[in-house]
């Protein structure tokens, strides 16, 4: 079961959401606050979903870089508008998700499992912004070591849809061995010390979709 607690200003939003994540039976809603200020017991759950405004964004990512919310839980944010100022600071501070206030139910269950699992989930508009936010602080841009494959960025969305080495290999009708070599490559390329973090760097630069 996949713990959620819910953080939106508006009473109306909370129950909105809470209804929204009923619809999943792997998901359950521990508890809701109007503000971060109200909610305890973070390293109980598996998603903190906050719901913000777009005059507040601001202020809610000075509040959770201050007290380090962003990792443990993971984090996924719902904005009324996502700007590229916001959806880089979103993922500098490490953000999980990013997604409109407007998302619909089936949208927002997906977005709550994968970022459970240490995936990283934008919208395709979001995404290209992603994109931007891979820049270093100086303005060059951050660019891989080598560029991937066609084969290895195909191994890289299998590895996003949660296959191990050996699902990998039987869909490729490849060895298990090849497949080993394969996520080997994928992860020295992107610089990434696991599996989650290649998916996750794949996803911020456009080489995977969610």
């Amino acid at each position: 079961m996949i713990r959620v607690f819910i953080v939106a200003a508006p009473l109306r939003s909370r129950r909105e959401l809470t209804a929204l994540l009923d619809y999943a039976p792997d998901v359950e809603v521990v508890g809701t606050a109007s503000s971060l200020e109200g909610a305890e017991d973070w390293e109980e759950l598996d998603v903190l979903l906050i719901r913000d405004s777009s005059d507040s964004a601001d202020e809610l990512f000075d509040v959770l870089e201050d007290c380090g919310l962003v990792r443990q839980p993971p984090v996924l944010l719902l904005l009324e508008q996502a700007t590229q100022n916001k959806v880089n600071r979103a993922i500098h501070l490490g953000i999980r998700g990013v997604l409109p206030t407007d998302v619909a139910a089936v949208q927002l269950i997906s977005a709550v499992v994968a970022v459970a699992k240490g995936l990283v989930v934008l919208q395709p508009g979001e995404l290209a912004l992603a994109a931007a936010s891979t820049r270093t602080r100086n303005g060059e841009a951050a660019e891989l070591f080598e560029p991937l494959t066609p084969r290895e960025k195909e191994v890289l969305e299998m590895l996003a849809s949660g296959l191990g080495n050996k699902q990998i290999a039987a869909h490729l009708k490849i060895s298990e061995h090849t497949a080993k070599f394969h996520v080997a490559s994928i992860l020295g390329k992107l610089g990434a010390s696991s599996r989650t973090e290649a998916v996750s760097l794949g996803l911020r630069r456009g080489l995977i979709l969610l």
